[in-house]
């Protein structure tokens, strides 16, 4: 215990790091701007804590796309199959649902952060909660302001900073941080929305009837690559998961090219030989409508999500390949006080193999501090337990030497 760590931010990465290290003999304070921890974590609990993913490891970590490379050190140190017996640890079972996502059984996250909190209590971690960073004086050590306003300089051997990204401000994570580091010569690159809507002009015939309603069953196809899945009709546009695990590409063609076209496979589970077969067959004189409902088997959403592409030929086979491959033209994205996560943040040429800033020695950075992103279902909190278990780990090594 004659160690002492400083870790900013009590959201999963900065709570798994302190967990690390004082299980290792350190002692530790957690410093939390807000009045509470895990705010965050609590809120991506409210429709079931996804945890991490079944999917086999190396399928897994194809979802961080150019930080793979990266960040899969850490998540092979803490794989899936860890970070669920880690919960169990705690007391908390989780079950597996179809799509392969991995959740707590009891489908929040507050029994599994009241287990935590009273393990990290036991190994005498303490936590600072209105307790906010203003940066480092000139002696490079963290300042903090405490609910009496004051700042006051903290005297600690290593630092782990775990304050978050940029998305969902509201509950802690406003990315004001990136100055104070910028201004010790710590590369960051501009904070960009991830997993978030992208906007359509939608008709307001189309707005009115359809927003909130699901789009089922589907395939989105963006660059190259096709996600089957499902989507969500909004006022302003499209979101959901499938929407999310292309939102990185949809969101650059959007930066360059001032839109993006997603296209929508309408009718996955025929081919377009069968669709076009199918739509051959229809009695003479029906609606086409009718057609698309009976012999195409779609929704009245997909019909009119159609229609809303442009006009429908009447040709079978061209109507059969509008219906495999209906282009939606996106031309904007839902801003960061809307997305899940954020991309960007501290750079990768910013940090060594053990996370610690190269420009700040004694400093690391976990979470989604980091310039990284992934889409929801499990990957998102995986690398951040990941890489708060790397930085403490980091941090150990570090102070060994």
């Amino acid at each position: 215990m004659s160690r002492r760590v400083a870790i900013i931010g009590a959201g999963p990465a900065g709570l798994i790091a302190a967990e690390n290290l004082s299980s290792e003999g350190f002692a530790v304070d957690i410093y939390e701007r807000m009045p509470s921890v895990g705010r965050k974590f609590l809120m991506a609990g409210r429709g079931g804590l996804n945890l991490t993913h079944s999917e086999a490891l190396e399928a897994f970590l194809t979802r961080y796309g150019e930080a793979q490379g990266w960040l899969e050190p850490s998540i092979r140190a803490l794989a899936p199959a860890d970070l669920i017996a880690w919960c169990e640890r705690l007391g908390q079972e989780v079950f597996t649902g179809s799509s392969g996502r991995v959740f707590p059984a009891a489908m929040k996250a507050s029994p599994l952060l009241r287990a935590w909190l009273a393990r990290l209590d036991g190994l005498g971690v303490t936590i600072h909660t209105r307790h906010e960073w203003r940066g480092f004086d000139d002696a490079a050590r963290v300042l903090i302001a405490g609910p009496d306003g004051v700042v006051r300089a903290v005297e600690a051997d290593a630092v782990v900073l775990a304050l978050g990204g940029a998305s969902w401000p509201r509950l802690g994570s406003t990315g004001e941080w990136t100055g104070w580091l910028e201004a010790r010569g710590v590369q960051i690159t501009s904070f960009a929305p991830a997993n978030a809507g992208f906007n359509a002009n939608w008709s307001e015939i189309f707005r009115g009837r359809f927003a909130g309603q699901p789009l089922k069953p589907a395939r989105f196809t963006h660059a190259g690559r096709t996600i089957r899945g499902e989507a969500m009709i909004t006022a302003y546009g499209i979101e959901g998961g499938a929407i999310y695990a292309l939102s990185a590409s949809l969101r650059d063609a959007i930066a360059r090219e001032g839109r993006a076209v997603l296209t929508v496979d309408l009718a996955p589970g025929l081919t377009q030989a069968d669709l076009s077969a199918r739509l051959a067959s229809a009695k003479p004189g029906q609606s086409l409508s009718n057609t698309l409902r009976k012999s195409a088997r779609l929704s009245p959403l997909a019909i009119s999500l159609l229609r809303e592409a442009g006009e429908l030929p009447r040709d079978p086979a061209e109507l059969a390949a509008r219906i495999k491959a209906c282009a939606l033209t996106l031309t904007g994205m839902q801003g960061l006080e809307r997305a899940i996560s954020s991309a960007g943040g501290v750079a990768r040429e910013a940090v060594d193999e053990r996370f610690m800033l190269k420009a700040l020695p004694g400093v690391f950075v976990a979470g989604e501090m980091l310039d990284w992103e992934a889409p929801t279902g499990g990957y998102l909190l995986q690398a951040c337990f990941a890489t708060g278990v790397a930085a403490a780990r980091g941090v150990a090594g570090w102070l060994a030497r």
